[in-house]
């Protein structure tokens, strides 16, 4: 999903960087695994405090924990575990992005998600016939 028709890195960088809330709810998306694909029958979904997610690259590659922040402001998601210590004793969860993780288990509490799934689900579908 292009955030502007420009193909120039600046003004998608500007784009990115100056999003309004309900466009930088679809950029904290993340894909599900495998199981939960063939299940659901969709690729991604947007992150949620309260999923588990396998974080798939950097230092903390293989750790799976569960969401316990969202921050839309700087489009980062804070895991359970991923913490660090500050020189002076206190620990702070360490900012991860969203595309580097895997959703494992979906918080499906909210009936609202249950039916954003369900639409993406039929979305998929209408576009699977008109393409054959």
């Amino acid at each position: 999903m292009p955030l502007t028709r420009s193909k120039q890195p600046r003004k998608q960088r500007k784009a990115y960087f100056n999003a309004p809330l309900h466009i930088r709810h679809k950029l904290m998306s993340a894909p599900l695994s495998r199981e939960l694909r063939k299940q659901y029958g969709i690729r991604s979904l947007p992150v949620r405090t309260g999923d588990t997610v396998l974080i798939m690259r950097g230092d903390f590659k293989g750790h799976e924990g569960r969401v316990v922040k969202v921050d839309l402001k700087k489009l980062r998601i804070y895991v359970e575990g991923v913490t660090r210590k500050r020189s002076d004793g206190t620990t702070v969860y360490i900012p991860i992005h969203p595309s580097k993780v895997m959703i494992t288990k979906l918080d499906l509490s909210d009936k609202e998600r249950r039916k954003v799934i369900e639409r993406k689900r039929e979305a998929k579908k209408k576009e699977v016939v008109a393409h054959a």
